[in-house]
């Protein structure tokens, strides 16, 4: 049953590159204070601000239950404001605060700085790895 075995299994591969990704951020993050589902909705808020909840969660892939506690959070932090919208007041409009654009300048160094820690290989099998992680990704959603 060789299908069965741990070290055939792509998605275990994913799992443990996940985690030990999510913990090489975390250095990084702390020095800002916040975790990394936290600073995925930032990425996202930096990219186009002032969107819908539906926008982010379509972005980022975080469940709805869980956006909605990371959203709270990072409005606690007042790095983010949480406004009805003046179409329709059921849907909610999230918007970087001032403390939360400046918090991009804090953080674009983390990408370059976490990709140093991956020394063995090249920007082309990133690219590879990204590409062929976009497939499964796709053929998953």
């Amino acid at each position: 049953m060789d299908q069965l075995k741990l070290s055939n299994q792509i998605c275990h591969r994913y799992y443990v590159a996940s985690n030990a990704i999510t913990r090489a951020y975390r250095p990084f993050l702390a020095k800002l204070d916040i975790t990394y589902p936290q600073y995925v909705v930032l990425m996202a808020l930096w990219e186009t601000d002032k969107v819908d909840v539906k926008f982010i969660k379509d972005k980022t892939h975080i469940d709805g239950g869980a956006l909605s506690l990371i959203l709270k959070k990072l409005s606690t932090k007042n790095l983010i404001e949480v406004q009805g919208s003046e179409q329709d007041k059921r849907v909610k409009l999230i918007q970087l605060t001032q403390a939360g654009k400046h918090m991009q300048q804090d953080a674009a160094h983390i990408p370059e700085q976490l990709m140093c820690q991956v020394s063995n290989m090249t920007k082309e099998e990133f690219s590879l790895l990204k590409e062929l992680t976009d497939k499964v990704i796709t053929n998953l959603l």
